[in-house]
């Protein structure tokens, strides 16, 4: 029964070490992470953040972007977005918010 329990507690622990890559792109090198936010009443419109931009701002727009296609696809099923300030703007157009750039677009139904 010990035996049991070791196993599931090793289990849980690798379990668990893995679920922050979910949500980080690794560029030059270094690590980017990135968060997504949209409202219940719209899931098609968003605001993606990826950071630290002071380490790359290409690394920070990437992580931004990941995060943008993986929401697109769970509620469309389509990477299509329209971006309204996205990765390709300007380098000093782009919103940076505490460190991490923030890019804003819509999911485009298939």
């Amino acid at each position: 029964m010990k035996a049991t329990w070791a196993v599931g507690a090793v289990f849980l622990a690798l379990t668990a070490c893995g679920q922050g890559d979910l949500d980080t792109v690794t560029f030059e090198g270094a690590r980017f992470s990135g968060d997504l936010r949209s409202e219940r009443s719209d899931r098609t419109s968003f605001v993606a953040t990826g950071g630290p931009a002071s380490v790359s701002l290409e690394g920070a727009k990437q992580a931004a972007v990941y995060q943008a296609v993986q929401h697109c696809i769970d509620h469309l099923g389509s990477s299509d977005m329209a971006w309204v300030n996205g990765p390709d703007a300007p380098d000093d157009t782009l919103v940076i918010d505490n460190n991490k750039v923030v890019l804003t677009g819509q999911c485009i139904e298939p």
